[in-house]
């Protein structure tokens, strides 16, 4: 049974945007090779803790794993902080301590439970979290962390390392932000859900085939659409399997919180069992939650050819 105990929300436009950076993340690291995948990610002991976290820490944010083999949430959460500190591309560290055989490390920075999370930063512990989080939530904290970072350099000039000052060549920076574009994500900082959408369709009038635009058009709509949903009477309603409006405002809910799959296969099956108008517009629907995310996401092509059997 689905789970909607979180509403839709910004953090899950947010999640369905990074699907496409961490694609295009993915695929820089495997043409780099493994060396350079896993050169973010270093295991930590008592000897080590001082290079390899405080040292570090004053270049560039590391982020603390302190995990153990005896608890079951550090298995489910070690592999997403591995992939979403890995995403980054080096801009941070993730520093893996085994708690059981570092056990000075966890006591020095009073760890009461495993899984911990915590981010060092200029040689302090400035965040973190004590909980197995799910992926888009990992992200969303890693992002704010970035920020912050950044926010720090831009008020301490002469703290950034200089091998980061001049950030990316501007051969590959890209051409500026179309204004839309910006008014967009700015709307939706603001909450501003109408703007954002008619800013997406200025854009995609002078430019139909802009994928930035018709994700973000697709994912603000997601969010206007779930905005005022009850979850819990979303699941009760999901007891009568011919509420279509039930089932596809629990797809749409399952893709904000990241469950995509679950979501596309949701509709399907709707298509599968319907005929008529109902069928057009789980069909419709579908191909509205198949713009949220970038043309070559996996997904996307499993989902699709799973229409097309349901469909003939």
């Amino acid at each position: 049974m689905a789970d909607f105990s979180k509403p839709g929300s910004l953090y899950g436009a947010i999640d369905l945007g990074a699907r496409k950076q961490a694609l295009e993340a993915q695929a820089r690291r495997e043409a780099a090779g493994p060396q350079a995948a896993s050169a973010s990610v270093v295991d930590v002991t008592e000897e080590t803790f001082t290079a390899d976290v405080i040292e570090r820490s004053m270049t560039v944010p590391v982020v603390l794993d302190l995990w153990s083999p005896r608890a079951p949430g550090s298995a489910q959460l070690s592999p997403v902080l591995e992939k979403v500190v890995g995403d980054l591309g080096g801009k941070a560290v993730l520093a893996k301590v085994n708690v059981d055989a570092s056990p000075q490390i966890a006591q020095a920075l009073r760890v009461q439970a495993v899984p911990t999370v915590l981010a060092i930063f200029q040689g302090q512990a400035v965040t973190g979290f004590q909980q197995v989080l799910p992926e888009q939530e990992v992200r969303r904290w890693l992002d704010e962390l970035m920020g912050a970072v950044e926010q720090f350099y831009q008020a301490n000039p002469g703290a950034r390392p200089p091998a980061a000052e001049g950030g990316e060549p501007e051969a590959q920076a890209g051409p500026p932000a179309d204004p839309d574009l910006v008014a967009a994500e700015q709307a939706i900082d603001a909450a501003d859900y109408d703007a954002a959408i008619a800013a997406y369709e200025r854009l995609l009038a002078r430019a139909p085939g802009n994928e930035d635009a018709k994700m973000g058009l697709a994912g603000v709509s997601l969010i206007k659409r779930t905005a005022e949903a009850d979850p819990a009477d979303v699941q009760r309603r999901l007891q009568d399997p011919d509420d279509l409006d039930a089932q596809l405002m629990a797809a749409d809910l399952e893709m904000l919180s990241g469950s995509v799959d679950e979501a596309f296969n949701r509709v399907i099956a709707v298509v599968k069992r319907t005929s008529g108008d109902d069928r057009d517009r789980a069909r419709k629907h579908l191909l509205g939650l198949f713009d949220a995310l970038p043309a070559e996401d996996p997904s996307l092509a499993k989902a699709r050819r799973a229409l097309a059997s349901a469909l003939f």
